[in-house]
């Protein structure tokens, strides 16, 4: 998991001039690809990955095995950059992972609260972040939990959903500038995340 956190992080850190920005005028109605108002989302569907999701753009694939402590683990990413000048989210990540069976397991409220916690706290010491909130939330019966982290010197954040489905864990982030923290194209995202 180590890897496959900073190879994500290495794409999210290393986006040139990311975090240097100057102040965003939230009263000017400027159109980007993730206005779905003016430009429509598509839907995505990853069959193999058993969910779906609205995106302003198409994702990039990519696998990474890597050796645990748990056996070889395979993690899916789904990521989709945005490199227009005035979008409201950099990155749209979904990340999704199976355990071995009997590993974690929806209904093991005990260790799942803190497989997400310790999943949350090494996310915001990868990036050198700090926790701005979190808490529980459940998508479709499946327990989970989110949280947002302020890095770059307080200039970027990660919002993060994660859940678990029988022994599959999902990761659905935005990465965006502070000023833009909050805004409706990640809601959009988050919000039409569904299972298959």
């Amino acid at each position: 998991m180590r890897t496959l956190l900073l190879w994500c992080l290495f794409v999210v850190i290393g986006f040139n001039g990311f975090g240097q920005t100057t102040p965003v005028d939230t009263t000017k109605r400027i159109v980007t690809a993730e206005d779905w108002r003016v430009r429509p989302w598509k839907e995505y569907q990853s069959f193999e990955g058993k969910f779906k999701v609205y995106t302003p753009g198409d994702f990039l694939l990519a696998v990474d095995t890597v050796q645990t402590n748990l056996g070889k683990l395979a993690y899916h990413m789904h990521v989709y950059h945005n490199q227009q000048k005035f979008a409201e989210n950099v990155f749209y990540m979904i990340t999704w992972v199976d355990y071995p069976l009997g590993t974690i397991h929806q209904d093991s409220t005990e260790l799942l609260d803190e497989f997400f916690k310790a999943s949350m706290d090494e996310a915001a010491q990868n990036v050198r972040g700090k926790v701005a909130y979190s808490g529980e939330t459940s998508l479709q019966g499946y327990p989970g939990y989110l949280w947002r982290i302020n890095y770059k010197m307080e200039t970027a954040v990660i919002k993060t959903r994660v859940f678990v489905r029988d022994n599959r864990y999902y990761s659905i982030q935005t990465v965006t500038v502070k000023d833009l923290a909050i805004n409706a194209a990640s809601d959009r995202f988050f919000d039409s995340f569904q299972f298959l």
